[in-house]
């Protein structure tokens, strides 16, 4: 088999923080567990957590040096013990790290199985950015049909897919994005309302916009300022989802302004560990609304596998919209 022929992997290794210090090597196959399976990549999927992880920032912190990359989608190539795949499947998967590999290792528990109409660059959306939104609007709050949610970074790939979950779900959508270009694509991808937060009086905007009453929801992946612009408003027993801080900047939440209005902040996080059957629930649900064409993972950029460092500094530099791809395999797809 082609594996057998092989020993060795193309893969980026970080040795010390900073995307300067990324470099690719060969490195050697690494043979699955048990409960786990080899994953020939096909497509890898970038996120902000990557950017933190190799900085030494991110509360995973692998033993250097290390493959980053906590996204993938491709085939699988070997079995571990009591895995519920078989040699041949397609998968989408989120890993701890490891990803921007030509191979990964993939906990059997951790994967989604791929339908053959679904291409391996959309399904690679699927295993975190969807499903933090989902979780995000369906777990650690309900969305109800009705409500009003304002979505930052709403061109991203969590702003992408929260519009597109609420809206799934009956709420209006306000999304708040940096520039006319980013608003356009939140406008195409489901959103009632588009403000740009780079200019100034945003805030003026989305109140009139929601005449007075405030958000129900906040979906907050960026921290920094944009929490103190979103949480003033916030409705009456509104929720504030923390998802992340994209700004570099963890915000210092006013608990006056929650008491005043009956709200709540809550953190959005999960955990394979942790959290099994709510991720199966929502890997059900989110299977469930990508059949019904609900959902639409917009791929913002796809960089070949030699470009990653460049891949991930566009990300640092917000050039990129929606998910940026990395193309690991590409006659896999």
């Amino acid at each position: 088999s082609e594996l057998n022929a092989e020993k060795t992997m193309r893969a980026w290794r970080s040795s010390d923080p900073g995307l300067a210090k990324l470099a690719m090597r060969d490195i050697p196959i690494p043979g699955p567990g048990d409960g786990e399976m080899l994953v020939r990549v096909a497509t890898a999927a970038l996120n902000f957590s990557d950017l933190l992880m190799i900085d030494d920032m991110y509360q995973v912190r692998p033993p250097r040096p290390f493959t980053p990359g906590q996204e993938i989608a491709g085939t699988v190539a070997a079995v571990g013990k009591d895995v519920p795949f078989k040699v041949g499947d397609r998968i989408a998967s989120k890993v701890l790290y490891g990803g921007f590999a030509d191979y990964a290792l993939v906990r059997g528990d951790m994967a989604l199985s791929v339908p053959k109409d679904m291409s391996f660059d959309a399904a690679v959306s699927l295993p975190v950015v969807y499903t933090t939104a989902m979780v995000a609007l369906t777990e650690s709050t309900v969305v109800k049909a009705g409500e009003t949610v304002l979505v930052l970074a709403a061109a991203g790939g969590v702003g992408l897919a929260s519009i597109q979950i609420a809206r799934h779900f009956g709420a209006r959508v306000i999304a708040a994005a940096g520039g006319a270009e980013k608003c356009a694509l939140a406008l195409a991808n489901g959103a009632d309302h588009a403000v740009d937060y780079r200019a100034n009086g945003w805030r003026d905007e989305v109140a009139k916009l929601v005449g007075g009453g405030g958000v129900d929801i906040v979906v907050d992946p960026v921290g920094g300022a944009a929490t103190a612009d979103a949480l003033k408003l916030i409705g009456w027993g509104g929720r504030l989802l923390i998802v992340g801080f994209s700004s570099g900047e963890i915000p210092r939440i006013a608990a006056n302004r929650l008491l005043l209005r009956r709200a709540s902040a809550v953190g959005v996080y999960w955990n394979h560990d942790h959290d099994g059957p709510m991720i199966a629930r929502v890997s059900e649900r989110l299977a469930e609304l990508a059949a019904a064409g609900a959902i639409r993972p917009h791929v913002g950029s796809t960089f070949p596998f030699v470009d990653a460092p460049q891949a991930l500094k566009a990300m640092a530099d917000r050039n990129t919209t929606g998910k940026a791809l990395i193309a690991v395999s590409e006659n896999l797809q």
